[in-house]
């Protein structure tokens, strides 16, 4: 059953889907989110049973280049040394001389200090993934089939990608973890801001459940009138691997506000 709130039938109902691609949801990916193949499965039957009732559905792409602030490549030990996927990086570390950037020194110190001055998430070193035009980056094929049975009723999808900038994560939908003064893909979203808004009902599915479902939830949360009308579909998504149940602040603080947690199996329009 739906915790918080009973549901009322409403017209604009929006399914926001966010980084459901190959690199996730494959056991093959370049970083496999254990429980996402069936979190797709429960997604598409999902979307399958209630295609007419969803006016919108937008899809966030996570999409990098291969050279990236939060790939190995980029870092390299004071002994020279590339460092290790799932290093954890600080701001000390870097001052220390324990890890140190290859590219754009003075910038990537800098991210580094103001993530932990804006207490976002601390800065973590991910397998090379979603790379820009790569399979891994694709949305699985089986989800891309419910979609485009959506589209036929005569409705558009949108897609949105986000991370392509190399400086900085970009792991909520609405803006970067430090959006870059010189790039507007990396600041806040009003055009899609605007939607949430118009729309009566917002249902959001993806992955990873602690990392980038989080920060967009905790984005939303930051926006008036949006939180109170959303709806996690909670069976649809799982936690990076070994983070399980690291946003459970976000999520409670969410919930306060007015967020509805279901199981999409369970739900009912």
């Amino acid at each position: 059953m739906c915790k918080n709130n009973t549901l009322t039938m409403k017209n604009h109902n929006l399914l926001l889907i966010i980084d459901v691609q190959n690199d996730f949801c494959t056991s093959d990916g370049a970083l496999f989110i254990d429980g996402a193949e069936k979190d797709l499965d429960r997604l598409c039957d999902f979307v399958n049973r209630n295609s007419s009732k969803f006016s919108e559905i937008i899809l966030s792409m996570d999409t990098h280049n291969v050279v990236d602030i939060a790939h190995p490549c980029f870092w390299e030990k004071q002994e020279g040394e590339q460092i290790e996927e799932f290093t954890n990086i600080k701001y000390k570390d870097i001052i220390d001389g324990k890890y140190l950037p290859r590219y754009f020194k003075s910038e990537a110190i800098e991210y580094i200090q103001k993530l932990e001055n804006k207490a976002e998430y601390s800065h973590i070193i991910w397998p090379e993934h979603c790379i820009n035009g790569s399979y891994g980056a694709a949305i699985p094929e089986k989800l891309m089939h419910e979609i485009k049975n959506w589209a036929r009723l005569g409705k558009n999808y949108e897609i949105i990608q986000k991370g392509l900038n190399p400086l900085t994560e970009h792991f909520g939908i609405l803006r970067a973890n430090i959006p870059n003064p010189a790039d507007e893909s990396t600041k806040l979203n009003m055009d899609l801001i605007k939607k949430l808004k118009s729309a009566d009902r917002i249902f959001i599915s993806g992955q990873a459940k602690s990392h980038c479902v989080a920060n967009t939830v905790k984005q939303i949360c930051e926006q008036d009138s949006i939180i109170s009308k959303t709806i996690l579909l909670e069976d649809t998504m799982s936690d990076a691997p070994g983070c399980k149940d690291m946003a459970k602040k976000i999520y409670d603080k969410a919930v306060e506000q007015g967020m509805r947690i279901c199981k999409s199996t369970e739900f009912k329009f």
